[in-house]
């Protein structure tokens, strides 16, 4: 699989993704796989700020319990209310629909402090 190159990437496999002055933020396709069939997500409220290596979400898979990390610093816009209805959207999209949250307020530096694509593909293989 390759990942996108138009956001960066953490050794705890989440990705960034800067759009519009915010960031949307998810799990990476090696995490979900890892994880296996993805059955809940709790995502935080909207006004939570949260700093870098924060808890932001809760995965729940057929396997285990997994927190999601915050890969950037800032307030949380909004969590991804479709994934209450269809977890599942993190297995089938993780890079897409299944976005979890949806940041404002962070760091730039933050973000440029992140792994590039080709730097996540290397660190995972």
């Amino acid at each position: 699989m390759s990942y996108p190159d138009d956001r960066k990437y953490t050794k705890e496999h989440e990705w960034v993704l800067i759009e519009n002055g915010k960031a949307k933020m998810g799990i990476t396709n090696h995490a979900q796989e890892e994880l296996g069939e993805i059955v809940f997500v709790e995502v935080p409220e909207a006004g939570k700020e949260v700093s870098a290596g924060d808890t932001v979400c809760v995965v729940e898979s057929t396997k285990a319990a997994s927190d999601v990390y915050a890969p950037i610093g800032g307030k949380v816009v909004e969590g991804n209310a479709a994934l209450e209805a269809s977890p599942d959207l993190v297995n089938s999209d993780p890079h897409g629909e299944g976005w979890m949250v949806l940041f404002e307020g962070f760091s730039e530096d933050e973000v440029q402090g992140l792994m590039t694509a080709a730097e996540y593909t290397e660190y995972i293989s």
